[in-house]
């Protein structure tokens, strides 16, 4: 007797459930509610999660728990984990592909182009770990017997509304440069491509990054991003996929005194982006210390 009496062609198949990622964990939205995702050419793909104003403000909990620990964390052992997310999306990269060819409309060798470049941003910035403070920092000329040093320090919690026609790499490039430097992020996916946003959030589960480091929000621009933009303990504001919404939530953000990237003009995803994405999200600590004469 087989020891699979079911026939293969009478199994159901396993759908995939698109959940949030908060905190380390994968919960539905508190409403409950979910929305429809289409691809590129308006086909059915899956139901996310429609996330609410009150899991907006669960993941800045979340995030601001979890960004003492991570910024003292040596800038060694970030760039290891950063490098350990390439690792993870390097090993389900026929997924992010299919998922790529279905947000994006590209054919397989373009979309294959787009998911090495989202895992070489991951190495990139993982390099970028333990020499930020070289680069950036430094001793100061001072006349008087001090020595005077300047070093970056992570700014805390920052709010990313990811670019929407970037679903994947665009992605990658906005979260990665914030916890490199030890910040910890809050992020709003691509609203009507949300599928590889949450498939990289099950990539940074098993990365060694912990729990509220990421947290990865799917839902509707307008509803979620005007509470992340005015929190008040929401340390830093990126606009990349703000579109029209940019002014708005600029000046939202002002009530706070939050800082803010605001979005460029047009982006290539794809240009090696230096270090443009990584100061704006950096405090500079400046010490003064006698020396002896």
């Amino acid at each position: 007797m087989s020891e699979f009496p079911v026939p293969a062609a009478a199994r159901l198949p396993v759908r995939k459930t698109y959940k949030l990622y908060l905190g380390g964990g994968f919960p539905r939205s508190e409403s409950g509610r979910s929305y429809p995702v289409t691809s590129a050419e308006g086909e059915p793909l899956a139901h996310a999660a429609l996330a609410s104003r009150k899991d907006a403000r669960d993941a800045v909990v979340a995030a601001r728990r979890a960004f003492a620990p991570w910024a003292a964390r040596t800038a060694y052992n970030r760039g290891q984990i950063l490098y350990r997310v390439a690792e993870m999306m390097e090993g389900r990269r026929a997924q992010f592909v299919q998922e790529t060819i279905d947000a994006e409309g590209l054919d397989t060798a373009r979309a294959e182009e787009v998911v090495s470049a989202a895992v070489d941003r991951w190495v990139y910035y993982a390099g970028w770990t333990d020499k930020v403070t070289q680069v950036l920092g430094g001793t100061n000329p001072v006349s008087g017997p001090y020595d005077n040093r300047s070093v970056p320090e992570p700014t805390g919690v920052v709010a990313v509304l990811a670019p929407p026609k970037s679903p994947l790499l665009g992605l990658v490039s906005v979260i990665a440069p914030v916890i490199a430097t030890g910040n910890t992020a809050v992020v709003v996916a691509s609203e009507p491509h949300p599928l590889p946003a949450v498939t990289l959030a099950e990539a940074l589960a098993t990365s060694d990054l912990p729990g509220g480091v990421v947290n990865i929000l799917t839902g509707r621009l307008a509803e979620l991003a005007p509470p992340l933009a005015s929190h008040a303990d929401v340390n830093a504001l990126d606009l990349a996929g703000a579109g029209e919404r940019a002014a708005e939530l600029e000046e939202a953000a002002a009530t706070t005194l939050t800082r803010v990237l605001r979005p460029r003009p047009s982006t290539d995803w794809a240009a090696a982006p230096g270090l443009s994405r990584i100061t704006p999200f950096l405090e500079t600590k400046t010490v003064w210390h006698p020396v002896g004469i």
